[in-house]
């Protein structure tokens, strides 16, 4: 960490600004936000700077700079594009031991200036080491549309709040789960911070959750920007997590830091908790009166034991709800660019599941032949033999055009094409493993041309040469292709 983030009390300390035009009157108005007393040193000053000055009784030295102006100070900020001039405003303010700003000029500065998002008494500081303070405020402009107006209204009666708090709640975990309810409620229901605490306390034992509660939360395919911001919230206020095990490392880091994960995959070959003992610890786990999240990949009702599991909670008299995930089916089929409908190649989209042997018997295969249909196979690797035997078998053309998507939407993401009949000799020459998803259909065709997020890597292919995708084309070779293209 090359700069330590602290924030300073200002208020009456004395700060000097060198500098009198537009870049010297923005950081003087920074300084009066924190009621800092400012002077200003400069050979003319512009108007708004005057203006400021006489508005606030602020010390205006027209004149050149001098040494003798550097002593007392707490702070100064050179804003001048006088080189020889901040050179010597910084080593002046280092011999003294005073923190010294020199704009736009990180080996000169002793200290910078993040981007604020005002929020008083909140303050949340973007830095970036004063490397882009563009990126700075472009970060800082994102916070201002996320976070609440109130917060700082919020953050006061917190404040006030905190003896009463530590009086009410004896042990940790109600102390958290009220100011928890009490934050989220202020947020939404700005007026709640018009009610005293006794009345507050009354409203929450009138509303709170007794006991717990199970989230059914779909992870989505794998990128966490697909997470959805319902899911994002849950995850942020989880006591205990249970998990498959593909979900990514990358999501469960969006996970409270105090959070319990428990991972309750089910690989094939592998290790797996059974169901039951899954559906027996959400109930545990809820009546214990925890925040309890079931987290799956893709969306917890397509293919992902969500209804079984509702089912148990429901009989245990167990308060749940559900949050909807990006299944893998649409989210690795858009990375990989194949639309799943499409007005020429495919009216239909059926997703079906074979992972085990009971699916030769069971799947509607005649219904899952027919032309001029998506047909997407979750799970099926293991069993890709029987799938290509029994689609022939029932009608589908052996030269259907097929992909076998690995690693969807994540950065190590694999698109294999091919055709129908090829599947077997695909999977077994690529080493294709599970997480994948197998797409048969006429639009699988289209992930040669349409793959936009496999293209994107391939543009960025900077050094060895990757596996065969996309009909054997290398990523190597086609980025050349698109040089030549250029």
């Amino acid at each position: 960490m090359e700069y330590f983030p602290i924030t300073v009390r200002l208020q009456e300390q004395q700060c000097l600004i060198v500098g009198g035009g537009e870049i010297a009157c923005r950081k003087l108005k920074s300084l009066l936000k924190a009621d800092a007393k400012v002077s200003l040193v400069a050979l003319e000053f512009n108007a708004e700077i005057k203006e400021l000055a006489a508005q606030h009784d602020l010390t205006l030295y027209e004149q050149a700079f001098d040494e003798s102006l550097v002593e007392g100070n707490y702070l100064i900020v050179a804003a001048t594009d006088n080189k020889a001039l901040n050179q010597q405003v910084s080593e002046l303010g280092r011999r003294y031991n005073i923190w010294v700003n020199v704009v736009d000029d990180l080996e000169l500065s002793t200290f910078i200036m993040p981007a604020i998002v005002d929020r008083s008494p909140l303050l949340v500081a973007v830095s970036t080491g004063g490397v882009s303070p563009v990126l700075a405020r472009k970060i800082r402009e994102k916070l201002e549309w996320v976070l609440p107006n109130n917060l700082g209204g919020l953050l006061k009666r917190l404040k006030a709040f905190r003896p009463s708090v530590k009086k009410k709640f004896q042990d940790l975990k109600s102390k958290r789960d009220f100011s928890e309810w009490y934050i989220e409620t202020a947020i939404n229901e700005p007026q709640t911070l018009n009610r005293d605490f006794d009345e507050t306390v009354a409203l929450y034992e009138g509303t709170a959750e007794k006991s717990g509660k199970v989230y059914l939360v779909g992870a989505g395919p794998g990128d966490p920007d697909l997470l959805t911001i319902k899911a994002l919230k849950i995850l942020q206020k989880a006591d205990i997590v249970l998990h498959d095990a593909l979900v990514s490392d990358a999501i469960l880091d969006l996970v409270r830091r105090d959070a319990t994960l428990v991972n309750v995959g089910k690989r094939a070959k592998k290790h797996s908790v059974v169901q039951e003992e899954t559906n027996r610890l959400l109930v545990h786990y809820a009546q214990k009166g925890l925040s309890v999240v079931r987290l799956k990949g893709g969306d917890p009702f397509i293919y992902g034991r969500g209804g079984e599991e509702l089912e148990q909670l429901v009989d245990a008299a167990v308060d749940y709800e559900v949050v909807p995930g990006i299944t893998a089916a649409s989210g690795c089929s858009s990375y990989a660019g194949i639309p799943l409908t499409h007005r020429e190649y495919s009216q239909t989209v059926m997703f079906i599941t074979a992972h085990c042997k009971q699916s030769e018997d069971t799947l509607n295969w005649q219904s899952l032949a027919r032309e001029q249909q998506t047909v997407v196979v979750y799970m099926g690797l293991l069993r890709n033999e029987v799938l290509v035997q029994q689609l022939i078998k029932h009608g589908r053309d052996a030269n259907t055009p097929i992909a076998v998507i690995e690693n969807g939407t994540l950065p190590q993401q694999r698109v294999i094409t091919g055709s129908l009949t090829q599947l077997p000799e695909l999977v077994a020459q690529h080493g294709i493993v599970s997480p994948s998803l197998i797409v048969i259909g006429e639009v699988a065709a289209l992930a040669n041309t349409l793959g936009w997020y496999q293209h994107s890597k391939l543009l960025q292919a900077t050094s060895e040469p990757h596996q065969h995708d996309f009909d054997g084309t290398t990523e190597q070779n086609f980025v050349e292709k698109v040089k030549e293209a250029v």
